[in-house]
C-alpha cells in the first residue's frame, strides 16, 4: 500500500502552480521560458557572457542559488551521446516561495567557437522523475542550438536516445497518437497507441503493456524485497522467509548502490515474473530526485534475452523504499524495452506512454483495506484464541493451587499481583504482535510523555525529524489503557 501511495505522489500529483525561482531561473534576454503542460518549466536560449559550457551551466545554477536562497546540489556532469551538449541534474529548496523542494536539469550546448547556449528544466522534486522526459521532448521541438535540427544538434532531441544508447541511426519519430485505456478494476489508466495492449490480468495500479513490434512497457511494477542483512531476517532465516513468499520476493541489501545493483535486482524481478535471465548492458545510470524516504535511479542501455530475442533498447527507473523493522521493503519500476530496429520510431511514443500513466490511489487503498481486513481479522482471531488458551491454562493452575494460596492472605495477594502482571505482560505481547502484523509502531512524545500508535512510515518520519522529542516505545513499555 505504501508503494501505491508513493507513486500516486510520484506520478499522479495534481498540477500545482510553480512560482519557484521565477526570476532566478530566467537568464537575461534572449532566453525563453515556457510552462510545460504536464507540469514544470522550461528555460532555453543564449546565456549572456558565457563562452564555455562550464560557464553557461555555472551561470544558470548561480541564478538558482541567488533567487532560491541556497546553493543547488548537483550530480555528475554527463554528455549527451551524439551531441556537443553536456548536462547535470540538480536539487534545491526554493525558500522565498515557501520552502518548495525542486529538482531540475541544466544543459549547455556548444554552438561554435566561444559560443554556447543553455537550457534548464525544473519541477517539484516529487514529480520531476516523470515530467523530465516530456519536458525534454518539448524542448527538442523548440530549441535548436546553433540553428541545427533537433535530431542532430539538440540535446533534448537526443536525451532519451543518448541516455538509452540508441543503436540505430536516422531521425527520431514523433510520439504516436494515444487513446486512453483503463484497467478493469479502475485503479489506473494510460494512453496507448493503436494496436498496443495491456496484458490481461493487470490490476491494483500495475500495468504491463505490449506493442506491435515486441515492445514491452511495465508501469508501477512493485515487487516486495527483503534485506538479508536485517537482524530479524537473519533470525528467521532468509530461505524460510523466501519460502513463505513462495519465492516471489527479491533478496538484496537495502543500502546498496542502486546504479550498480540494478542488473542483479532486475534479473531477480524477471525470475519472479517467470522470465529467464538476460544479458544487460548499462550505457548510463544516474541517481534522480526521489520522494522522501526513497532512493531512485534512472538506467538506460540494452538487453538481450538468453533465448536470442533482442537486442532491445532499455529505459528503466527503479526506486527503493525504506525497509521496515522486519527488513522488508518495496521496489518500484517503470521499465521499457524496445527492439533496436524500432528504437527511433518508438522512443517518443514510449515517453508519452510513461507520462500519461495515472493511478487511482483512493480506490487502491480501499481495495487493499478490503482485501487485508479479513486476513488481519483471522490473524487477530488466532492470536486471541492462543491468548484465551493461555489464560485457561493459568486458571486451571490457579484452581489446583487454591488451597495453598488461601493458606496465607499475604501469599494470596502476592500471587494475585503476579498473575495480574502476567496478564498485562501477555496483553502487551499480543498487542506488540498485532502492531507488527499491521506495520505499526508506538511512539512517545517526550515533551508530554504521551504515547501514540502510528504507521511505521509515520513513526520513522517523526523520530528522524526530531529524535529529542520523539522516540520508539518497546513492548515492555506499553501503557495499559493507551497502547493495549
Amino acid at each position: 500500500m505504501r508503494a501505491w501511495g508513493r507513486f500516486s505522489a510520484f506520478l499522479s500529483l495534481s498540477i500545482v502552480c510553480i512560482c519557484a525561482c521565477k526570476a532566478g531561473t530566467q537568464a537575461p534576454t534572449p532566453q525563453t521560458t515556457i510552462n510545460a503542460p504536464q507540469g514544470g518549466k522550461i528555460v532555453y536560449g543564449a546565456v549572456n557572457g558565457a563562452t564555455t559550457q562550464a560557464a553557461a551551466m555555472t551561470k544558470l545554477l548561480s541564478t538558482v542559488h541567488a533567487k532560491c536562497g541556497e546553493k543547488p546540489q548537483i550530480g555528475k556532469v554527463f554528455q549527451f551521446r551524439g551531441t556537443n551538449s553536456v548536462g547535470v541534474f540538480f536539487t534545491v529548496t526554493d525558500h522565498p516561495e515557501g520552502n518548495i523542494p525542486l529538482a531540475g536539469m541544466v544543459i549547455a550546448a556548444a554552438t561554435g567557437p566561444n559560443q554556447v547556449e543553455g537550457a534548464m528544466l525544473y519541477d517539484v522534486a516529487s514529480r520531476f522523475g516523470t515530467t523530465v522526459n516530456p519536458m525534454l521532448q518539448q524542448l527538442s521541438s523548440v530549441w535548436h542550438p546553433g540553428g541545427a535540427g533537433a535530431a542532430s544538434g539538440s540535446p533534448a532531441g537526443a536525451t532519451t536516445a543518448s541516455a538509452a544508447g540508441s543503436a540505430t541511426g536516422g531521425k527520431a519519430a514523433p510520439a504516436a497518437a494515444l487513446h486512453k485505456v483503463t484497467l478493469p478494476d479502475n485503479t489506473a489508466s494510460v494512453g496507448l497507441p493503436d494496436g498496443w495492449k495491456v496484458v490481461p490480468g493487470c490490476a491494483g495500479g500495475t500495468m504491463s503493456i505490449t506493442g506491435l513490434h515486441g515492445e514491452v512497457v511495465d508501469l508501477n511494477l512493485s515487487p516486495t524485497a527483503v534485506d538479508p542483512n536485517n537482524s530479524l531476517v537473519r533470525q528467521v532465516g532468509v530461505n524460510r522467509l523466501v519460502a513463505n513468499y513462495k519465492g516471489k520476493v527479491v533478496v538484496y541489501p537495502s543500502n546498496a548502490d542502486l546504479a550498480k545493483a540494478f542488473p542483479d535486482i532486475w534479473q531477480q524481478v524477471r525470475r519472479i515474473n517467470g522470465v529467464g535471465p538476460a544479458n544487460i548492458q548499462i550505457d548510463h545510470s544516474e541517481q534522480i530526485p526521489a520522494p522522501q524516504g526513497e532512493r531512485c535511479v534512472h538506467v538506460t542501455g540494452h538487453l538481450t534475452d538468453n533465448d536470442g530475442k533482442g537486442p532491445y533498447e532499455m529505459n528503466s527507473t527503479m526506486c527503493m523504499g525504506a525497509p521496515g523493522q522486519g527488513g522488508l521493503y518495496v521496489l518500484s519500476f517503470f521499465h521499457s524495452v524496445v527492439p533496436n530496429a524500432f528504437a527511433n520510431q518508438d522512443r517518443a511514443t514510449v515517453t508519452a506512454v510513461f507520462a500519461s500513466f495515472q493511478v487511482n490511489t483512493a480506490l487502491i487503498n480501499k481495495q487493499v483495506a478490503a482485501t487485508t481486513a479479513p486476513v488481519i481479522a483471522a490473524m487477530n482471531k488466532q492470536v486471541e484464541a492462543q491468548a484465551a488458551q493461555y489464560i485457561n491454562n493459568i486458571h486451571q493452575i490457579g484452581q489446583q493451587t487454591t488451597a495453598r494460596i488461601n493458606a496465607s492472605e499475604g501469599a494470596n495477594s502476592a500471587e494475585q499481583a503476579s498473575w495480574n502482571a502476567g496478564q498485562d505482560a501477555n496483553a502487551r505481547n499480543v498487542q506488540g504482535f498485532s502492531n507488527y502484523l499491521l506495520d505499526q509502531t508506538v511512539v512517545q512524545n517526550n515533551d508530554t510523555g504521551g504515547h501514540s500508535t502510528d504507521w511505521n512510515s509515520t513513526a520513522d518520519a517523526l523520530v528522524k525529524a526530531n529524535p529529542d522529542r520523539f522516540q520508539y516505545v518497546g513492548t515492555p513499555n506499553y501503557i495499559k489503557g493507551t497502547d493495549f
